[in-house]
């Protein structure tokens, strides 16, 4: 990056100071956590599948701990800070931002004491306090739904992780917008009203007792017959299963790979900071 993209990129976003206003169960497997705080009425939510950087405390700890100036070099700093001291940092997509009430919801995937921020969100209450590292301007590079001119179909797949990128999508579409749309979850009870006013054609996938991240996402898709379109296509998910239904849509389907945006949003295995540090030694190689 030169030194005015880091500038650019650095105007995008800023930190907010946050609050839990309240936390309910959505469905079987997702917390709902609403975040306020007067610093929030500025929040640029960009919709669709935007996205923000939290920052919950450890437990005992009465707010995250992040370094004392958050400036541009403010990762380095958190990254100095003891492990068990420093703030859990984990990325969420959000589920609804609602300005003229100035909260936001992010939904948590509950799967009982296996890491930081779901233990986090099963004891989340009234007063809490967070950070978010979020859009200080709407256009900005963490919302990356963006179908490309011509495009007469949206082909969205799924799995419980980037549901709520999923609802924020739908929400966002123009009327009749035609889509064809495949979300993986754990249970029945998962399986929720999706608002939209675009031609949408969801098929809903309960894994039951199936491990996470296996091939059914992709088995249902490639099953499927997609009408006579020039598509745009958005997966997101684990990451072995977004690569997997990658290479189906490009190489079986015969999908310009430029109109495909894929994301992991989980590995099999791996926990966020392994992900951070995998990407990190990757990056100084």
């Amino acid at each position: 990056m030169t030194a005015s993209t880091v500038e650019l990129v650095a105007l995008q976003y800023r930190f907010y100071a946050a609050h839990v206003v309240r936390a309910r169960r959505v469905g079987a497997s997702l917390i709902r956590v609403t975040l306020g705080g007067a610093e929030l009425v500025d929040f640029a939510g960009g919709g669709r599948d935007q996205s923000v950087s939290l920052f919950l405390p450890h437990p005992g700890q009465d707010a995250p701990v992040v370094p004392v100036e958050l400036g541009e070099d403010w990762f380095g700093a958190w990254r100095a800070l003891p492990p068990e001291v420093r703030a859990v940092m984990r990325s969420y997509t959000i589920r609804e931002h609602r300005p003229a009430a100035v909260e936001v919801d992010i939904d948590f995937v509950s799967h009982g004491d296996t890491g930081p921020a779901a233990r986090w969100a099963e004891r989340a209450g009234p007063g809490d306090r967070v950070l978010l590292l979020g859009p200080a301007v709407r256009d900005n590079r963490s919302v990356c739904f963006r179908p490309p001119d011509g495009t007469d179909l949206v082909v969205l797949a799924a799995d419980e992780t980037a549901l709520p990128a999923v609802a924020g999508i739908l929400a966002w579409l123009p009327a009749a917008t035609p889509v064809r749309a495949w979300i993986e979850v754990p249970a029945a009870a998962d399986i929720t009203e999706l608002p939209t006013a675009a031609d949408a054609e969801i098929r809903w996938i309960v894994r039951g007792s199936t491990p996470p991240g296996s091939d059914l996402l992709v088995s249902a898709i490639r099953a499927a017959r997609l009408p006579a379109a020039t598509p745009y296509a958005w997966i997101a998910g684990e990451s072995g299963a977004v690569r997997a239904l990658r290479r189906h849509l490009v190489g079986e389907r015969g999908i310009d790979r430029r109109r495909v945006t894929f994301a992991g949003y989980w590995r099999r295995g791996l926990s966020e900071e392994d992900l951070r540090a995998e990407a990190l030694a990757g990056a100084t190689a």
